[in-house]
């Protein structure tokens, strides 16, 4: 048995614990214009600093908004919060939803994005008999370089452009496994794991304890990397998604409901090929 972490273009991404959930999150919405404003609420059930006690708004790439507010927050105020930014929010959804329409497979062409820990990065193709072939991050720029042009240009860049991932996939993963470690106090020994390419799960855990992790999750941010390895930790605990679960992970990150919600916002992105 494999317990799994899926991206939001599973069938199998909403199946989490709704009984435990339905204490932390909730929606509403407001008509803005001849259109209307559908958000999500996530309470903070530890919502004690001066930080935690604000209301946090928040449009995703997926056109989802969120409102993150302190657990005792009233529907008004939350409602008042969102008319106030309703139209910042409803420019950033149009935006969103501009940008989308270009999700487009990918060329390997300079002047392409590709991501690389959350950021941005211009792709920049040379062609150098003199250079050895490459890819190198400098400067704002993911740059591939290679000996001679041919006809697969395309086939060649991908590749050398997934074996730079998957480099720097091993390095950072084992890295931020050694950090999270500390907060997972049940797992006794250093769980061993692998890299492969997914197309619907960020990452797994075997009965056994070992985890597997989709090399494409290095385009994230490192939050969204610690999020998908503490969940995979959990399963070590708690081989289901039961209650237990989803407690154990609100204790190692209470705020995981909104970093898996920036992940799954930008899915469709990092695992575009």
């Amino acid at each position: 048995m494999v317990n799994s972490l899926t991206n939001k273009n599973s069938p199998m991404a909403n199946k989490t614990s709704h009984e435990y959930k339905r204490s932390m999150s909730d929606n509403g919405a407001l008509y803005y214009g001849d259109g209307i404003i559908h958000y999500d609420v996530i309470r903070q059930v530890n919502s004690t600093n001066a930080a935690s006690r604000k209301i946090v708004i928040k449009v995703h790439p997926d056109q989802r908004v969120v409102a993150t507010v302190p657990h005792d927050t009233t529907d008004e105020v939350i409602q008042e919060a969102m008319i106030k930014r309703a139209r910042w929010i409803w420019q950033n959804i149009e935006e969103f939803a501009k940008q989308q329409d270009y999700v487009l497979p990918k060329r390997y062409v300079s002047g392409e994005t590709q991501f690389y820990l959350g950021k941005r990065y211009v792709l920049k193709v040379i062609i150098d008999p003199e250079i050895t072939a490459d890819v190198k991050l400098y400067r704002g720029k993911l740059t591939v370089t290679f000996k001679k042009d041919c006809d697969d240009r395309a086939v060649k860049i991908k590749t050398l452009l997934d074996k730079w991932y998957q480099h720097k996939a091993k390095l950072i993963f084992r890295e931020r496994l050694a950090k999270m470690l500390p907060k997972a106090d049940w797992v006794t020994d250093i769980p061993s794991f692998r890299i492969m390419s997914m197309t619907k799960q960020w990452g797994s855990c075997s009965t056994k304890g070992n985890l597997m992790l989709n090399p494409h999750l290095i385009k994230a941010p490192k939050e969204c990397i610690d999020y998908v390895i503490l969940h995979e930790l959990c399963h070590i605990e708690e081989h289901n998604h039961s209650e237990k679960f989803w407690r154990l992970l609100t204790q190692v990150m209470p705020n995981w409901e909104e970093v898996k919600s920036k992940l799954d916002g930008m899915a469709e992105m990092y695992l575009n090929e």
